[in-house]
This record gives structure tokens, sequence and C-alpha cells, in this order.
């Protein structure tokens, strides 16, 4: 598969927001980990615009590690690749003996090489085998979720992580249908939604089955669940001045970010003090406006682009001890 198709999202924008902590020149290297490595796009990048880092990559993904691995060998040790999902940073960071970092990027969702293939089963406009996880070698797949979770489960779910109207008209066609066979593949998946849904719903959004598919992934990899952990456990990994930036692709995601940056970023004194202790003094200042969206041009050359949020920050204040 070739790796020329894969275009980082807001590439650019992502470098400028991350340069002013790369930049600087002390005894250490400043070190920058990419959360989500995926094809290595923004790795690669991030090597070659500031020659002095030290990059840090995570992915559970083991088929992204080692297409990577083969992009990312021109700058030999600069790049540490590392098997693991991005809430367990704290502990890879221990384990490489690395206190504190310059600059963390997360780049959520699918990965493109996971749309590509058609064999993971993440894209509707194939047909393959219902699996949908981004780490095969652990957890269960997306027809097992539709198998054997209770209907009000899934109802929940598709509305939830999907954002999905007609979740309960959808669900009920699901458990019909799984009584008389078990659903293995997306082609009868994605039918099975085409026939339950009312024209006026066919009608809007693309793909019908993209709201169920999308659902179904963030169920199989617990997605929204690490994502709690992981942008509060990658602040507290940054060094005062370090930034963070996160590329998110659905709203439940950007609301996740938002509500981390914006805590970070108050003032948590209680109200009436004269002066503010240290304590309670803001530990981040946010470096966007809102979430900034990709360029109508960036949308033009990668429709993967279009529903892009980024938001950054960065560290002014080390925690208390």
């Amino acid at each position: 598969m070739s790796q020329t198709r894969h275009v980082p999202v807001m590439l650019q924008r992502c470098l400028d927001l991350l340069a002013p902590a790369l930049e600087v020149a002390g005894p250490q290297p400043p070190v920058v980990v990419d959360c989500t490595l995926g094809l290595g796009g923004h790795s690669e990048a991030l090597l070659a615009a500031f020659p002095a880092v030290r990059l840090i990559a995570l992915d559970r993904d083991k088929e992204a590690l080692r297409l990577s691995g083969e992009r990312l060998a021109p700058f030999g040790d600069r790049a540490t690749l590392v098997h693991a999902v991005y809430d367990e940073l704290p502990e890879v960071l221990d384990r490489l003996g690395v206190p504190k970092v310059q600059g963390v990027l997360f780049d959520l969702g699918v990965s493109s090489m996971q749309l590509d293939e058609a064999d993971r089963g993440f894209a509707y406009a194939q047909d393959a085998p219902l699996d949908m996880r981004m780490d095969q070698t652990t957890g269960i797949g997306a027809a097992e979720v539709l198998n054997t979770y209770a209907p009000g489960e899934l109802v929940r779910i598709l509305r939830a992580y999907g954002e999905e109207k007609q979740a309960k008209r959808i669900v009920s066609a699901v458990v019909r249908e799984r009584e008389k066979e078990p659903f293995t593949n997306s082609a009868r998946l994605v039918e099975l939604i085409r026939d339950s849904l009312p024209q006026a719903a066919k009608r809007t959004g693309g793909n019908p089955a993209k709201r169920t598919f999308q659902a179904l992934r963030i169920e199989v990899n617990g997605e929204l669940t690490v994502l709690e952990r992981a942008v509060p456990a990658a602040v507290g990994s940054l060094a005062v001045d370090g930034r963070i930036a996160v590329l998110s692709y659905h709203s439940l995601e950007d609301r996740l970010v938002k509500q981390v940056f914006a805590a970070g970023a108050a003032n948590t004194a209680p109200p009436g003090l004269p002066v503010v202790p240290e304590r309670y003094q803001p530990r981040l200042k946010l470096l966007t406006r809102g979430a900034e969206l990709p360029t109508e041009e960036e949308v033009a050359e990668n429709r993967r682009a279009a529903p892009a949020r980024l938001r950054g920050a960065q560290r002014i204040r080390a925690e208390e001890r």
C-alpha cells in the first residue's frame, strides 16, 4: 500500500503550534511525543522541521508501527516507536527515563491505513469482516458487539458515539436479523442500515452507514474512555512552556479536549481572595480561540480533513508539589 496517499491533516498548523516549544536550545534535545503515530506523516514532518528534536511515537496498531518504522528509518535513533495505547503515555515515558516533554501531538480517530485496508472492516464502502480493532491482538471486534450487546446498550452506543437519530430503528433491525444469522461482514450491515432508514434520512450527510460504523469503532476501541485518561496525562507530562496540539474528528472527542484545556486554563481560587496563591493559578494557556478548522483548500485536497478540529495549549506552570 502506498504511503504517498496519506496526507497528514492540518500539518503546517500543527507544526506552527508546537514550534516555539521545539525550537529551544538546551543541554538536552527537546522531546516531542506523537501519541497517534499512524502512517507517520506528522512524525516525519516533526523530525524534518525540528532537526534537534527526539521523537517518541505511540500506536496500538502493530502494522502501523511496522510501516511508519520504514518511513522514519532515515532519522535513525532520533525516533523511538512504542506499541502502546496513548493513555499509557506516563508509563512509556517512565520506562524510557524521560521525566518531561516539550511537545505532544494527538491526531485522533481512525488512521488512513486502517480505512484503506479493506480487511480491517473500518470502511463501509467495501465488504469486509466486521472487526474494527485498532490492535488486532486484543479485545472484541465489531461483529461481537452487534451480535451480543443488549438492544438498549446498542441504542445508547449509536446515539452517543454516532449521533445517530435513527438508532432505535437500526437496532431493532439488527436484533431481528442477528436472530436469523449472526453478523460477520460489513456489507450486510450497510444494506440493513439503508433498508431501515426513512427516505429523508438517506438524503443527507453522505453514506447512511457512516454514523453507525463510527459508533461501533469508538466502542470496540474504547476511544473516549482512553481519551478521558490520555489528555490529562499528556498535559501532566509537559514541561513548563511545553505545548500540546490535539486534532479531533468527532464532537465528543473535541468536547473532552476542550474541557481538559479549559480546566487547566482556569483560576481555581475560592472567590474573594485578595491575592491568588500559586496553587490556584492556571496551569495552561490556550493557544487556539475555540477549535480551529481546516481551510477550504485543504478539505478540497484531502476530504478526510473535513471534520477536523484543532486545539492547542501551552503549559505555563508546574504542578504544585
